[in-house]
């Protein structure tokens, strides 16, 4: 691996920088890191992010799958290591804290057609597919011990059932309901319903935590049989992509690594074998599917090993290689 990380520590500043920190375990107080951690604040693509995030309400949802709404950039912000308190952040903060439902999740702006059972018309309300994002990125930030966030984060929690995350949303959206079965789990909320309760170490053997692994790790084990709310894990599910945008295989696996009891099942094993097996001959990996939003990123081509895609597939590897 050390070959790899020095290609990765000629990267863009983010990549540098989660390199020193999560691969290198350098210390925040190193002066490479932090002359890392300046550069990946003051780069044009982040500063542009940061401003793009200032405007609220921010879009509209409507597309979950749009990997260009703020609510992406935002996570993105919040998995590279940006913190409340960086230049501008606590400006995009104020407004997510300010926007809380009386049931606790955080609102934005959201569309829901008639046709599934919403108004129509843009309101602020949330979902199962949304809301948990929000407090992924506040926890990320440094606001995990906020009690507005943890409020919201404890509402969201107590909505899983013996088999996942469901299909859910606020009140206020009346009788909307995605297209799957009621009884089924929601496999996007369910990843990152479990992606934001992995910010939070005393969360990490509850038993919602244990039942939405499980539930990850039944649908690869079933993939050819069930496919709730219309999610696959297919072809087009196994394309190694980044960033870490929707239900793919490097975003399950980069959250079920996260959870040390996952690391020796045979499906979580399976599924890591199948990304290891996609290294080129220098033990680096190129997208084979981009969010063509992304383009001007290293993992939006499929010409050529994106740093970002490595250190990502890397930073999976370890965790299981520093568990065992």
């Amino acid at each position: 691996m050390q070959n790899d990380l020095v290609w990765l520590l000629e990267g863009d500043p983010w990549v540098e920088y989660n390199t020193r920190i999560n691969l290198l375990c350098q210390p925040e107080t190193d002066a490479e890191v932090k002359a890392a951690r300046q550069a990946m604040i003051n780069a044009p693509q982040i500063k542009q992010f940061v401003e793009d995030l200032q405007g609220w309400p921010w879009k509209v949802l409507n597309n979950h799958k749009n990997a260009g709404h703020p609510i992406h950039l935002l996570t993105f912000l919040a998995d590279i290591g940006l913190l409340h308190s960086d230049p501008n952040v606590e400006n995009i903060i104020t407004p997510i804290l300010t926007h809380q439902s009386d049931e606790g999740p955080f609102q934005i702006l959201e569309n829901i057609p008639t046709v599934f059972g919403g108004s129509g018309k843009d309101e602020l309300a949330w979902m199962l597919c949304d809301a948990p994002l929000l407090c992924y990125a506040l926890a990320k930030f440094g606001l995990s011990h906020e009690s507005r966030v943890l409020a919201a984060v404890k509402y969201l929690a107590n909505l899983v059932r013996e088999n996942g995350w469901p299909c859910a949303a606020s009140k206020n959206l009346r009788k909307f309901h995605g297209p799957g079965k009621k009884e089924d789990p929601c496999p996007f909320a369910t990843l990152i319903m479990l992606k934001t309760l992995a910010v939070f170490p005393e969360q990490h053997s509850s038993s919602a935590c244990f039942t939405g692994v499980e539930c990850l790790l039944d649908l690869w084990q079933h993939s050819h049989q069930e496919h709730p709310y219309l999610f696959r894990m297919g072809t087009d599910f196994r394309k190694l992509k980044a960033p870490l945008v929707w239900f793919d295989i490097i975003h399950v696996l980069d959250v079920l690594s996260q959870f040390d009891f996952a690391h020796q099942d045979a499906r979580f094993q399976e599924m890591l074998a199948i990304v290891k097996s996609k290294a080129d001959d220098q033990g680096r990996y190129t997208p084979e599917s981009i969010w063509t939003v992304w383009k001007g990123w290293d993992f939006g081509q499929k010409r050529e090993p994106s740093r970002w895609l490595t250190y990502l597939i890397l930073r999976i590897i370890r965790r299981v290689d520093h568990h065992n």
